[in-house]
């Protein structure tokens, strides 16, 4: 069966929050009011599911620049960006890596990208620890880093950027 991506709704919220747990080893912890004020803020929010009307298996949230958000990877492409769309998280269900969804949710990114005319995705991964599938996926989409910093407990980030 194909992969069926549409735009998030609240009555996605849940699975959501389910999928960010399930990886939040490598992402930001998130709850139900950091989900309405991430989602108040973001440019496209998108999840996966097998077919359509299927239960959703992954999501993708990503922001434009001169939101109020505190990250340290958004403020540090803030920073140094004018125009640019964050990949805030892409997280796939474990039982569903590896079939596609991954691929699908940053090609349909990219295409808002540029129906956006934005000139810059930006992204991160985990190098320390490392996260080779993120690695690999941000790779294939011709993402290459610009810097790297630690944050908070030791983690090092690559912070990534590609030309829709």
């Amino acid at each position: 069966m194909a992969v069926a991506i549409r735009p998030a709704v609240p009555s996605d919220f849940a699975a959501l929050l389910a999928l960010n747990e399930e990886s939040v080893h490598f992402l930001s912890p998130l709850d139900e009011t950091r989900l309405s004020r991430l989602l108040a803020e973001s440019s496209l929010c998108v999840v996966t599911s097998e077919g359509e009307g299927g239960a959703v298996d992954g999501f993708l949230l990503a922001l434009r620049e001169g939101v109020a958000y505190d990250s340290p990877n958004y403020r540090w492409f803030a920073a140094r960006y004018p125009t640019f769309l964050y990949v805030d998280r892409i997280v796939i269900a474990a039982a569903a890596q590896g079939r596609g969804r991954g691929g699908a949710l940053y090609t349909e990114l990219f295409r808002v990208a540029r129906e956006m005319a934005v000139p810059f995705v930006t992204a991160e991964f985990d190098v320390e620890p490392p996260n080779e599938g993120s690695r690999r996926l941000h790779g294939a989409f011709g993402f290459a880093e610009v810097g790297r910093q630690t944050l908070a407990a030791g983690k090092v980030v690559s912070l990534q950027q590609a030309t829709p």
